[in-house]
């Protein structure tokens, strides 16, 4: 990185020299927890001047009150594809001015038209990361490979299994291995993945999110339900370990970067979005975080081969056909599936 850090150094000097120094300035980030490479906030930084005030969370649900609410004005944040749908249907979001955004160019057009799903015409969002959620199991404490969602709920792991502490992906899964849509809003349905949750209940070990890849990593669980991008950590980590998107179909997502209506530094942000967007930090942040890159640049970089050709970073197409996006589904909808989550929580 010697080479980019003296590009970055010489742009940063010659922006000093033409008295267009940012200090003082300062853009205020809300996103995943270990979500980028803090090199990446020390170089935009010293590039531009700009300060980064970063906060964190562990899932779309957390993060959206606080959004909504307004009491803490961010200027960047990083949901998922149906939340970023709500939030634009709730007009909690403003449309990017994307002529401070150049390098979107940078971003494969599949990942955009992708993105049209829950952003009509890419106006509010520019994708980040993206994968699958499938089961990461550890070789040598199954009886067999695994290639169904019916593992997370056999008897025989008892105790031995993570459960993902999160509303959509945990009946997303549920749904997926009934048979039924995930983005379904029929309530017997949704009855249906209730029962079959609380039935595992007394199954988990623990419900978690980031904590899952310690714990895998450690061989504190035979089984966890994990996002494509820590499985490839922990993959690394623990030799015996192997991930799946089982047979029966799971969620592929998209995380993208949105900017508040409320921002109170939109160019800031917008300049923040366009740092993240160079192919050589694109390239940066998926070595950091090991999440699939949509930025083509980034992915033509990538020298290690076993990486690059990964399918669990970038899966083939017959892997992704049994991969549906969630949806926002309104609401009342909404509210239905948390109620029902909450039951299955507090037995």
């Amino acid at each position: 990185m010697k080479k980019l850090t003296l590009v970055f150094t010489m742009v940063l000097g010659m922006c000093l020299l033409a008295g267009c120094s940012n200090a003082g300035e300062k853009v205020y980030v809300y996103n995943w927890g270990e979500y980028i490479d803090p090199e990446v906030i020390d170089l935009f930084e010293e590039e531009t001047g700009i300060k980064v005030v970063d906060d964190y969370f562990e899932s779309n649900e957390e993060m959206y009150p606080k959004i909504k609410a307004g009491a803490v004005q961010y200027d960047v944040v990083c949901p998922s594809d149906y939340m970023i749908q709500k939030m634009i249907e709730e007009d909690l979001l403003t449309e990017i001015n994307f002529e401070n955004v150049p390098n979107i160019k940078n971003i494969d057009p599949s990942y955009l038209k992708s993105s049209e799903q829950f952003d009509p015409g890419n106006k509010y969002s520019v994708p980040y990361c993206w994968g699958t959620l499938g089961i990461l199991y550890n070789k040598t404490m199954v009886e067999e490979p695994i290639d169904s969602w019916s593992a997370i709920f056999d008897e025989k792991y008892s105790g031995n299994i993570l459960m993902i502490d999160s509303v959509r992906d945990a009946f997303g899964i549920a749904l997926a291995y009934l048979g039924y849509d995930i983005n379904t809003t029929n309530e017997t349905e949704l009855d249906e993945a209730k029962t079959l949750l609380q039935e595992q209940y007394p199954l988990v070990q623990a419900y978690v999110v980031d904590q899952v890849r310690d714990k895998m990593i450690g061989g504190e669980a035979a089984i966890g339900v994990i996002y494509s991008g820590e499985a490839i950590y922990t993959k690394r980590e623990n030799p015996d370990l192997e991930y799946v998107v089982p047979k029966e179909g799971s969620n592929v997502w998209i995380d993208s970067w949105v900017i508040p209506k409320n921002s109170r530094n939109k160019e800031n942000a917008e300049a923040f979005i366009n740092f993240i967007c160079d192919g050589e930090i694109a390239l940066k942040n998926f070595e950091f975080i090991t999440y699939s890159t949509p930025n083509s640049i980034a992915r033509n970089l990538i020298k290690d081969e076993d990486i690059k050709n990964s399918t669990v970073a970038f899966p083939d197409q017959t892997v992704l056909d049994r991969c549906t996006t969630f949806q926002y589904l309104g609401e009342e909808v909404e509210s239905m599936y948390i109620d029902k989550w909450n039951e299955v929580k507090s037995q």
